[in-house]
């Protein structure tokens, strides 16, 4: 189940929730925190890279819900 795959990237504080399967590369992520987003990294997603704050603001606009969070 594809749809069902789930990674999950922590900046200690949060942990950063992608749903591969819900995602429609809309880039609002890669252009409002690319520090934190680069599609070409591994891990692609480094939530270190900014604060909580900023992390939690981008996840809140991710628009088809690919993106989510809970704090730790």
């Amino acid at each position: 189940m594809a749809n069902d795959i789930k990674k999950e990237y922590s900046n200690q504080e949060i942990t950063v929730v992608w749903k591969p399967g819900k995602c429609i590369h809309a880039g609002i992520c890669v252009k409002t925190l690319p520090n934190v987003y680069d599609p070409n990294g591994k891990p692609w997603i480094k939530p270190e890279n900014a604060s909580t704050e900023a992390l939690i603001k981008q996840i809140d606009k991710c628009p088809s819900g690919a993106l989510s969070y809970y704090r730790n």
